[in-house]
């Protein structure tokens, strides 16, 4: 079943000039016409483009986090006008109920009434077919733009565009960081003194619909500001400073997904041994050695081992498995399946290139900005909140509990000891805890709540903002509890500020009801990350001279 319609096409960005629906746009010289300032549009806006409804909620970037899950073949059709998506790859069918289709491909939606993969029709090939919602994106619209990249922060915008495939003058485009509204234009650059380098600028919105970077030239859409940024006479009248011309977009990777049988059940996770080839040893986790490994000789995992004679870990094993069938979200380790061969047993989930972020935070080769570490934060509160949604509790919430990919983005994994409540408590009949990470309800009385998974993100925030030091350093286990029923807390962080100290310490609230809520602390997140809340860090936007919109160099 392959793609021959796309061998030439191997998704690599177009040297030629970007247009707009075959039509040059030019820019409008003269002073922006009511300047936004971090409010909503006014004006109706560029009618190409439809609104985002994801816009500032996590959701897989398309610069390679998402997963594709086995799909429930069931027939609802929620479609109900015509819709067209644009794809964003070249896919190639592996069964009979998927289709192939190639970048650019027109389809439309049929039914997308499930999760991760739609049914549609290809408007070229006329076949009709199943495909991974995650290759495509809503024609008209900014997702379809091949410079567009969503949820990806500044690091990792400059580890893609630093790459040695990319000339001078590569570029893409984020939504700001710090402006719900904006978005950031970044360019690899080189100068003869720094060499390689990546320039931010700040595109700010206009009340109209606009977009402009500098503010002697406003642009209708943003899509009509990018292809002026090609144009050497455009960047002549910019004033003050001067736009690395754009040459051509970075090259986005395709989002992981895995090879199951689109035909099967949620619930068969059974992969055959055959298709698996175990690589190098990466570790040793809870239950045994931990792999890299191939699926099919061509997606990336990460294989658990399991001896079938342990019966205690047999039981955790199960447990795990089982949780991790019915959790999906994009700051959980995703479950692929589990596999047997003779007397083991496998658990394949995605595979994390950066490892436990524990170690992550103790390497020296890795320089870390606030919005960094807080970044991670957010990330974990974001799959916290998820899990609080589906009435789980964690128990076991640590920075060696989570995992970083390659471009730094972080999840949540190890749900041996995660239980599905049906109350607010959770009673254990043992204690299998780490204690210095578990509230102290649960150390004295074996009572968990969501309450108690706060405490130990509250400790994670401590791990993250000390680039993972040990916690309670001189304190032994068996004197904890009654240090912190005196009073006792870990002490302010250097990396942290008083604000998110003062969030820390609310997560270490003796009485548990007084602690905030996954949600709070995933809104007090976000808040302080749109908001430019680190604007002294080298690695945020910065406010600066209107007329000078290049953000900080690295």
């Amino acid at each position: 079943m392959g793609n021959r319609c796309c061998k030439k096409n191997n998704d690599l960005p177009s040297d030629r000039p970007l247009m707009i629906q075959g039509k040059k746009v030019e820019a409008n010289f003269g002073p922006a016409p009511g300047i936004m300032n971090g409010v909503g549009h006014t004006g109706p806006g560029d009618s190409r483009y439809t609104p985002d409804p994801y816009r500032g909620q996590i959701r897989g970037a398309q610069a390679g986090a998402d997963i594709i899950r086995t799909r429930n073949l069931t027939q609802h059709q929620s479609v109900t006008k015509k819709r067209i998506v644009i794809g964003l790859y070249n896919y190639d069918a592996r069964e009979q109920s998927d289709i192939s289709f190639c970048k650019g491909d027109r389809m439309e939606v049929l039914d997308d009434s499930e999760p991760d993969w739609w049914r549609v029709m290809n408007l070229r090939t006329k076949q009709q077919g199943l495909i991974p919602w995650n290759f495509v994106a809503e024609e008209r619209s900014v997702e379809s733009e091949d410079w567009f990249f969503d949820n990806i922060s500044r690091k990792e915008a400059d580890k893609l565009l630093l790459s040695d495939d990319n000339p001078r003058g590569t570029f893409l485009v984020t939504p700001s960081e710090h402006n719900p509204h904006g978005y950031s234009l970044s360019v690899k650059d080189w100068e003869e003194q720094r060499g390689y380098h990546v320039k931010h600028y700040k595109i700010k919105p206009l009340d109209n619909g606009g977009f402009y970077i500098a503010t002697n030239q406003t642009f209708p859409s943003l899509p009509a500001l990018v292809l002026a940024y090609t144009n050497e006479e455009v960047i002549e009248k910019t004033t003050k400073f001067k736009i690395t011309r754009l040459i051509r977009p970075c090259r986005k990777q395709k989002p992981r997904m895995f090879n199951l049988s689109v035909e099967s059940s949620q619930e068969n996770y059974e992969i055959p041994f055959v298709d698996i080839t175990i690589n190098k040893r990466i570790g040793k986790g809870n239950f045994g050695q931990v792999h890299e490994a191939m699926y099919k000789k061509e997606i990336k995992v990460a294989v658990k081992e399991l001896i079938k004679e342990d019966v205690k870990s047999m039981t955790d094993f199960k447990q795990e498995v089982e949780i991790m069938k019915h959790i999906h979200h994009d700051r959980l380790l995703a479950l692929f399946g589990i596999s047997t061969y003779g007397d083991k047993l496998f658990i394949i989930t995605e595979f994390m290139e950066n490892g436990a972020l524990l170690n992550y935070l103790r390497r020296t080769d890795v320089e870390f900005k606030r919005l960094d570490l807080l970044k991670f934060c957010e990330q974990v509160a974001s799959g916290m909140l998820y899990l609080e949604g589906m009435n789980c509790i964690h128990r076991d919430l640590a920075a060696r509990n989570v995992l970083v990919d390659n471009l730094c983005s972080v999840k949540i994994c190890d749900f041996r000891h995660t239980r599905s409540i049906q109350d607010d408590i959770y009673e254990s009949k043992s204690q299998v805890c780490a204690i210095k990470w578990t509230a102290p309800e649960a150390l004295e009385y074996r009572r968990y709540s969501h309450k108690s998974d706060v405490w130990s993100y509250g400790i994670l925030m401590y791990e993250i903002f000390t680039l993972g030091k040990a916690v309670y350093t001189g304190i032994k286990n068996r004197d904890l509890v009654e240090q912190l029923k005196n009073g006792f807390r870990m002490s302010k962080p250097d990396l942290a500020t008083n604000d998110i100290y003062d969030l820390m310490m609310r997560c270490w609230k003796w009485d548990s009801s007084l602690r905030p809520s996954f949600k709070e602390i995933v809104e007090i997140m976000k808040n302080k990350t749109w908001n430019g809340y680190l604007s002294n860090d080298t690695d945020v936007e910065a406010d600066v001279d209107e007329n000078d919109a290049l953000l900080d160099e690295h």
